[in-house]
């Protein structure tokens, strides 16, 4: 029988926020791998990172697998494939001993997520395994609940862009319609809240990081004075709204 790899959505960081079939997914697993940062010598930095900490609100450590990938490394292509095709090898291993290893990703393991990486790089090391994956909560929409901004109205197109893209991806996505949602702008604040002044959407924008954790920030994007934030912050420009109450049907 094929061994199964799930990739598992647990949230932005509030436990509460990992649903039935993702908690049921964790503790019918066998093991539970969870992505650590690599440290300068490309070993487990024994930091703890967000996804295993929500994992275990729900299973025990004995039941955790930490795999170093390489999460921080965006300019050294060989060093970020060699760590992809490390991580994907324990992995590998871990599905020849079991039938069934859960994944366990911030936010969706659909929406960049280190988890379409991984299950490429399995499905050629063991052919056969069946990849599923279980929707999580993401950033976007818990911090639309957190602030009240809401995402769409009638009509309106949502664009979701890493602003690890650039900012010019960016630019273009605010003169366009509807709501715009960037991720990974912490390192670009100031260009951010530059592009969000010419485009005329400071004013309703929201940004948030550390969801549903004690240092949790959530905050106009108004008071961006240009002073880096978290790497994983997250921002909510949305649609110019007018003409009231269904106005976009």
């Amino acid at each position: 029988m094929s061994s199964r790899l799930i990739g598992v959505g647990v949230g932005p960081g509030d436990p509460e926020l990992v649903t039935v079939k993702g908690v049921n997914a964790l503790r019918g697993a066998d093991v539970v791998v969870v992505p650590v940062m690599a440290a300068s010598d490309g070993k487990d930095g024994g930091e703890r990172g967000r996804a295993e900490a929500t994992v275990l609100h729900y299973v025990g450590a004995e039941k955790i697998v930490r795999v170093v990938f390489a999460l921080n490394e965006r300019t050294d292509r060989a060093r970020r494939e060699a760590a992809w095709d490390a991580a994907g090898e324990r992995v590998a291993g871990l599905l020849r001993e079991h039938a069934a290893v859960a994944f366990a990703t911030i936010g969706d393991p659909n929406v960049y997520s280190t988890f379409t990486y991984l299950a490429q790089t399995v499905g050629v090391l063991v052919p056969g395994t069946v990849v599923e994956t279980v929707p999580g909560i993401t950033a976007m929409q818990d911090l639309a609940a957190r602030s009240g901004a809401v995402l769409t109205e009638g009509t309106e197109p949502l664009t979701l862009v890493p602003v690890t893209a650039g900012s010019a991806v960016l630019k273009d996505a605010l003169h366009g319609p509807g709501t715009v949602v960037a991720y990974k702008f912490g390192r670009q604040a100031a260009e951010v809240a530059e592009a969000l002044r010419e485009s005329g959407r400071l004013d309703d924008a929201v940004w948030g990081s550390a969801l549903g954790l004690p240092e949790e920030s959530v905050r106009p994007a108004g008071e961006l004075d240009g002073a880096p934030l978290p790497y994983l912050s997250t921002l909510i420009a949305p649609a110019r709204r007018e003409g009231g109450r269904g106005g976009k049907l």
